[in-house]
């Protein structure tokens, strides 16, 4: 049985720094893609940024190009969220999902119906 387990969400200023971390355990399938995602209260959820499983590329929500950047370690099974230059509309819970899609198609639609889901981690952005 696959798990996911988020961690190194916080509370940090504007401008300030955080790095996520998605830990996989059990079977992993390598050509899964890992996407991050974040729903705000009274907010629908809007997928983040999300990698490939087969060659590693990478998709980002417009609102956080030039600020996050997504990468993984495979001997770890670890998908990291490095977010820079953060703003209080980043504030959300920051959740990771694992699944057999595109990186497009994983943000915009989500992983499939076999696809896993994280507990999700909170950040929040404030002076």
């Amino acid at each position: 049985q696959v798990q996911l387990v988020e961690s190194g969400g916080g509370l940090v200023q504007p401008g300030g720094s955080l790095r996520l971390s998605c830990a996989a355990s059990g079977f992993i399938k390598d050509y899964y893609a890992i996407g991050w995602f974040r729903q705000a209260p009274g907010k629908e959820r809007e997928g983040v940024s999300c990698i490939s499983g087969s060659d590693g590329s990478t998709y980002y929500a417009d609102s956080v190009k030039g600020r996050f950047t997504i990468s993984r370690d495979s001997a770890k099974n670890t998908v990291y969220l490095q977010m820079n230059s953060l703003k209080p509309e980043d504030t959300a819970v920051y959740y990771c999902a694992m699944g057999e899609r595109t990186v497009q198609s994983m943000c915009i639609i989500g992983p499939p119906g076999g696809g896993l889901w994280g507990q999700g981690t909170m950040v929040t952005v404030s002076s």
